[in-house]
């Protein structure tokens, strides 16, 4: 196992114990994160976004992660995220491919893709089935996501 396959590896395992401290560790301090449901995060805001899905999991999130895979500069992982949407407490398994730049022995860019229609779907029930394709209904996914991180953020 590469020094960077075992970085990714001790965030995913940190994840899925709900240790956002050791999660925050794994980044450096310029992490830039993108995904369907954020857009880009930079920096502190990155932790705080999975300190928040964790303290709104209330521990009812399983995460499973596989084909880690790392030189010295870039990385990749797959993983399910199996919760409860907070908004509609409907039943969601997210399936996730990750991407990662490395600097420092540190992850400096994370990058989450899934597909959001059939996250919607879950997450949305018939509302996500219908709109959950367009560009509207994922600018108003990622403007709810981002005043929730606020929020969030401002509560701290």
């Amino acid at each position: 196992m590469t020094p960077n396959e075992a970085l990714i590896t001790k965030f995913y395992t940190a994840f899925a114990n709900s240790d956002a401290k050791t999660m925050a560790e794994c980044y450096h301090p310029k992490i830039h994160f993108v995904d369907p449901a954020f857009g880009l995060l930079k920096e502190e805001q990155v932790s705080k976004m999975w300190e928040m899905l964790l303290s709104r999991s209330k521990g009812n999130l399983k995460i499973e992660f596989f084909d880690v895979k790392a030189d010295e500069f870039t990385g990749s992982a797959k993983w399910v995220a199996a919760y409860n949407f907070s908004k509609t407490n409907r039943h969601v398994l997210n399936r996730i491919s990750a991407e990662f730049v490395f600097q420092d022995g540190l992850i400096i860019k994370h990058t989450d893709n899934f597909d959001v229609w059939k996250w919607s779907k879950q997450a949305f029930g018939i509302t996500g089935y219908l709109l959950g394709w367009t560009g509207f209904f994922h600018k108003k996914i990622q403007q709810q996501a981002l005043l929730s991180l606020k929020k969030f953020q401002e509560n701290k």
